[in-house]
C-alpha cells in the first residue's frame, strides 16, 4: 500500500516526526525564511543581521542560526580578535535552499492582491448579515 504525500511529510515509520519535516520547518519559519533571504545577499555579523530583518529578539536569532548552522545552511566564521567578530554566511546548501524561499517570496509578493480579495471576500461572506 503506499504512503500517501502528506503522510511521507508528517511521520517517520516509527510514528515520530520525519526528518524532512523538520528541515521544511527549520527553512520556512518565520524568522529563517528572513535570515535565509537576508544571508543570500551578503554575509553579516550577527548585529547587522538583527538590523537587516528588524523585530527579531537576540534570542530568536541565535537560535534561528544556531538551527540553519546545524542543518548545514549557515556557515558561522568567528575570528578570534579583541573584539570578537562573527561573520554568518550561507553555504551551498543554504544558497540552494534561499533560492527556493526566494521564489516562493517572490510568488508571494506578485499575488498579494489576490490574497487580499480573496480575505476580503471572506470577510465579507461571514459579516454579520450576510447570507452564507
Amino acid at each position: 500500500m503506499a504512503v500517501s504525500r502528506v503522510r511521507q511529510w508528517t511521520l517517520d515509520s516509527a510514528g515520530g516526526l520525519c526528518p524532512q519535516r523538520l528541515v521544511l520547518e527549520h527553512v520556512t519559519s518565520r524568522w529563517g525564511v528572513l535570515v535565509l533571504l537576508a544571508l543570500q545577499e551578503r554575509s553579516f555579523r550577527f548585529s547587522e543581521l538583527r538590523r537587516e530583518i528588524g523585530g527579531v529578539s537576540e534570542k530568536m536569532l541565535t537560535q534561528t542560526l544556531q538551527t540553519l548552522e546545524r542543518d548545514g545552511m549557515v556557515h558561522r566564521d568567528a575570528k578570534p580578535v579583541i573584539p570578537p567578530r562573527v561573520d554568518y554566511s550561507l553555504t551551498e546548501l543554504g544558497q540552494e535552499a534561499a533560492a527556493q524561499v526566494r521564489s516562493l517570496a517572490e510568488w508571494t509578493e506578485r499575488r498579494l492582491p489576490a490574497v487580499v480579495r480573496a480575505r476580503e471576500a471572506y470577510d465579507e461572506s461571514r459579516a454579520p448579515g450576510s447570507s452564507s
